[in-house]
């Protein structure tokens, strides 16, 4: 699991940040790319990356300002071109289809797969499948806005080999029939149940990616003991008036989030065309003094985001 920024700035596009796209790369974990937003140019960046759009088989928008939707009648046409024939769902606030379908009526195009589309309304579960649960929460912006929360379910205990082996039971298909947790009876009368030698599950990955807001008890929820959060970082800690007058936040109000969410790994996006070069880093560096795993993003950053070590 990874997480590629294929934008990263505020607004309106600049020479060094595009504007407003995220890529959920679950290549293997399901063989399929998630964005988070779509906003103008993102096909051109994608361009510039690995990904193959045929691949993206969903896409979450978390508000309908232009940063963050332009792009989509785009990337939904070249998608046809490029070998792209699976469904693909749009996920996004009421209005998300009424723009797409216009776009794609008025300039005459034909999209060679099914295009699907779930407005949301309120918040709890849009999507939920044997390995993913992704659900939504209203942020505080000027316009409906949601922030999406990617749980994976736990992956299965390993099989401990080494114990059989310990025991004299050779490796065989009696290994398959053990991590299933099934109970064998072998040759020698022993009888040996799977779920004895089953390590404990391994703990699935937590990703929040949040849409433009002030601060709001929603955000909390959630970030909560999530391994990555994507929020974004309009203005600097001196601005604080500023961002609650234009629906932002701060660097140091998403960092004060992490903070008490429990998050693992804070990342900083969305950022004003303001801070360019140096500026950005102080940006994270406020933000640091409050919690320290963190970082500002910058367009084709490749983030992993790995399982948790078991001890």
């Amino acid at each position: 699991m990874q997480l590629e920024f294929l934008g990263t700035g505020a607004g309106s596009p600049g020479k060094f940040r595009n504007v407003t796209s995220t890529a959920l790369r679950l290549l293997d974990e399901r063989n399929e790319v998630w964005l988070f937003d779509v906003g103008e140019g993102t096909q051109h960046q994608i361009l510039r990356t690995t990904l193959k759009p045929r691949k993206i088989t969903k896409i979450f928008i978390t508000h309908l300002h232009g940063d963050h939707i332009f792009g989509l009648p785009g990337l939904l046409s070249s998608r046809s071109f490029q070998g792209g024939d699976e469904p693909l769902t749009i996920y996004g606030p009421t209005g998300i289809r009424d723009f797409v379908q216009t776009s794609l009526r008025v300039s005459g195009t034909r999209l060679s797969y099914p295009l699907k589309f779930q407005e949301i309304t309120k918040a709890g579960t849009i999507f939920e499948d044997a390995t993913f649960t992704v659900s939504c929460e209203p942020l505080d912006h000027r316009i409906a806005c949601f922030g999406y929360r990617v749980v994976e379910a736990d992956h299965p205990g390993e099989l401990q080999a080494d114990q059989l082996q310990a025991l004299n039971i050779p490796s065989g298909p009696v290994y398959g029939q053990l991590k299933a947790g099934k109970t064998v009876t072998l040759p020698d009368g022993r009888t040996i149940n799977g779920q004895d030698y089953i390590a404990a599950p391994q703990k699935g990955r937590i990703v929040t990616i949040l849409g433009d807001t002030r601060r709001t008890p929603n955000v909390l929820k959630l970030a909560q003991n999530a391994d990555a959060l994507v929020h974004e970082s309009t203005f600097g800690k001196d601005e604080a008036k500023l961002a609650r007058n234009y629906y932002h936040s701060t660097s140091v109000q998403a960092a004060e989030v992490a903070k008490q969410a429990g998050v693992k790994h804070l990342l900083l996006t969305h950022i004003s065309a303001r801070y360019t070069g140096k500026l950005s880093w102080e940006l994270q560096k406020q933000a640091a003094e409050v919690f320290a795993n963190v970082k500002v993003v910058r367009d084709f950053d490749v983030v992993d985001i790995p399982l948790e070590k078991k001890d």
